[in-house]
């Protein structure tokens, strides 16, 4: 992994919202997490007869392994290009995990969506969470895959640029934005978007701006897909007008989809 993102990557997170990083942490790394995640899961690795759900969601993870795949230095040295150094905190807790199983049923749970940030009134309730136009308490979602994902093991799909749609739906939202599920419904109003799938290798991660939108989708093939979706979190909320020192590519991206 290079520790230094260059001009086209920094200009492709801004325009499509993501950049790929591969072998961001090692496969022994990846091995050791997934050895703790089916310790956790009620069934067998070894019997896929076993496998009865598409989906079981393990909570959230911060034992070595974990902590390990998304606070490498390279790692670090690319979040201060993205967001700015000293705006983001470390990230010491992975998941939750939606573990994706080979099946024929409807996980319902795969629509569009982007992830929420902050809490509503009921902090216990994650359809309450709210996204902002200054995404407050998110600098990124990451998507980190700790097992091998191909375009059967149902990849995440990202669709491309929809993170510039989103920020102007927010732009005249104010302070408090949108609730998860109020902006999830309007999704289908926007633009439509080149999808892309998030396929790589265990150890890979794509760095998502928080605006972008995506969904999850069924599983078609042999092995359960393990992958971590955990926000990066933000010191306070992003600068997008008035700055005197310039915006980092996160705030830029922002700028960009309200014409600044």
């Amino acid at each position: 992994m290079s520790e230094v993102l260059s001009e086209k990557q920094i200009e492709q997170f801004i325009n499509d919202g993501f950049i790929r990083i591969d072998h961001a942490f090692a496969t022994d790394t990846a091995e050791a997490a997934l050895e703790i995640l089916w310790g956790d899961l009620p069934c067998k690795k070894s019997d896929p007869e076993t496998w009865t759900e598409p989906v079981i969601r393990l909570g959230m993870y911060s034992q070595q392994p974990f902590i390990d795949s998304v606070n490498s230095p390279g790692l670090h040295s690319i979040f201060d290009q993205l967001i700015g150094e000293g705006k983001w905190l470390p990230c010491m807790s992975v998941g939750t995990f939606p573990v994706r199983f080979p099946s024929d049923k409807d996980s319902n749970d795969t629509g569009k969506h982007v992830d929420a940030s902050f809490p509503g009134e009921d902090p216990s309730n994650y359809l309450e969470w709210r996204v902002n136009v200054k995404s407050k308490g998110r600098a990124l979602l990451m998507l980190v895959l700790f097992s091998d994902v191909s375009e059967l093991d149902a990849p995440t799909i990202i669709y491309k640029g929809s993170h510039l749609d989103v920020a102007r739906l927010l732009e005249g939202e104010g302070e408090q934005g949108l609730a998860f599920m109020e902006l999830a419904g309007r999704l289908e109003s926007l633009p439509r978007r080149d999808e892309m799938l998030a396929t790589g290798k265990a150890g890979c991660i794509y760095l998502c701006h928080p605006f972008l939108v995506h969904a999850a989708q069924a599983h078609h093939g042999r092995t359960p897909k393990f992958m971590a979706q955990p926000p990066l979190r933000l010191r306070s909320e992003l600068t997008i007008s008035g700055s005197e020192n310039g915006y980092a590519p996160v705030e830029s991206a922002i700028r960009l989809a309200l014409g600044e």
